[in-house]
């Protein structure tokens, strides 16, 4: 009977999450770079048996690894890149706010309607 009073316990649990989902663009560049990075890595192992191990294979594979490690540092690059080009593409909103400095036009206006000339002070 006690077990009956309890509330039902869910199976899955809703939570907020902290942030929100990373743009398309921005997500495709990253998981590009998550796959080119993990396929260097594993050419890099790859070339350090077979150099210790003496196998012909060594050689090939070590160039190979050198120039992956040039593309993977580019894909990481390119999130970066793609990132930064989609906040100025969609991420600005281009309304001026109320903190926004008046232009120094409107400036320089106000500043000659608060100083009267000489000949109206005296």
């Amino acid at each position: 009977m006690e077990h009956e009073a309890r509330p039902a316990r869910q199976l899955w649990v809703e939570e907020e999450r902290g942030r929100r989902r990373m743009p398309d663009p921005v997500r495709n560049a990253a998981v590009r770079a998550v796959m080119i990075t993990s396929v260097t890595l594993i050419q890099a192992v790859v070339a350090f048996f077979g150099t210790v191990a003496g196998s012909w294979l060594g050689f090939p594979v070590t160039v190979t690894a050198v120039a992956s490690t040039v593309v993977a540092t580019w894909s990481v690059l390119d999130v970066w890149i793609t990132r930064q080009v989609w906040r100025q593409r969609n991420g600005v909103v281009s309304e001026p706010s109320s903190t926004a400095r008046p232009s120094i036009r409107t400036r320089r206006e106000e500043s000659r309607a608060e100083t009267t000339p000489l000949s109206e002070a005296a």
